[in-house]
C-alpha cells in the first residue's frame, strides 16, 4: 500500500515538473519572436530612410549652347553663360580661318554634341563644323562662332569692331548676319502743346 502511494506522487511530481518546463519553453519562444519582429521592423525603418535620403535629386537642363541677349548692339547670340559671341570675316562658309594665337585670343565656341538653340535663335543655323585640329565648333548660318578674352562678364562686347588677324570682328544677330553698328534709336515725339484759346 506504502509503495502504490510513493509510487503515485512520484508520478504526479514528474508531470508537473514537465508542465512547467513547457510553460517556460513557449515563455521563451513567444519572447524570441516578438523580439524578432521588433527588430525587424527597426531595420525595414532604417532601409526606408537610407533609400530616402539616397535617391537621386532632379537634374536641372543644361543651358542651351547659343542664346539671345539684348545689349548694347540689340539682341546678339551669346553663349551658355551669356558671354557675346563673334564671328570673323576672314572665315569662310562652315571654315574657320582662326587657329594657333589667333583661336588663343578668340576661343572657338566647341561642343562635342549637336548644339542647342536657346528662345529667339533659329535652331536650323545652329550647326558644327570641323577644326583643323579635329574639335567641332559650332557654327550659326555658315558663320563659326567666337568669345573674345578680353570680355570678363555678360555683356561685354570689347571684340565688336576689332580689327585683328588679318580681319574685322563682330557680334551675329539671330537672323545670322553681322551687326556693325549700333541700333538707331528711334526719335522720341515731342508732345504738343495748346494755348488757352483754342486757337
Amino acid at each position: 500500500m506504502r509503495r502504490h502511494t510513493r509510487t503515485a506522487a512520484a508520478l504526479a511530481s514528474a508531470l508537473l515538473m514537465a508542465a512547467a518546463a513547457a510553460g517556460c519553453s513557449d515563455s521563451g519562444s513567444g519572447s524570441a519572436s516578438s523580439s524578432g519582429t521588433d527588430t525587424g521592423s527597426q531595420n525595414s525603418g532604417q532601409v526606408d530612410v537610407a533609400a530616402a535620403s539616397t535617391s537621386p535629386s532632379p537634374s536641372k537642363s543644361p543651358a542651351p549652347t547659343v542664346s539671345l541677349r539684348k545689349g548694347t548692339y540689340g539682341k546678339t547670340l551669346v553663349n551658355a553663360k551669356k558671354m557675346t559671341l563673334y564671328v570673323f570675316d576672314k572665315d569662310t562658309k562652315n571654315k574657320s580661318a582662326c587657329t594657333g594665337a589667333c583661336a588663343k585670343a578668340w576661343p572657338p565656341l566647341l561642343d562635342t554634341k549637336a548644339p542647342t538653340a536657346g528662345s529667339g535663335v533659329n535652331a536650323k543655323l545652329l550647326k558644327t563644323t570641323t577644326r583643323s585640329d579635329g574639335k567641332k565648333q559650332v557654327t550659326y548660318n555658315g558663320h563659326p562662332l567666337y568669345l573674345f578674352d578680353e570680355d570678363q562678364k555678360a555683356g561685354d562686347t570689347k571684340g565688336q569692331g576689332v580689327n585683328a588677324f588679318g580681319a574685322k570682328w563682330y557680334v551675329i544677330n539671330a537672323k545670322g548676319k553681322q551687326v556693325t553698328t549700333k541700333p538707331t534709336a528711334k526719335p522720341t515725339a515731342k508732345p504738343t502743346s495748346s494755348t488757352g484759346n483754342g486757337y
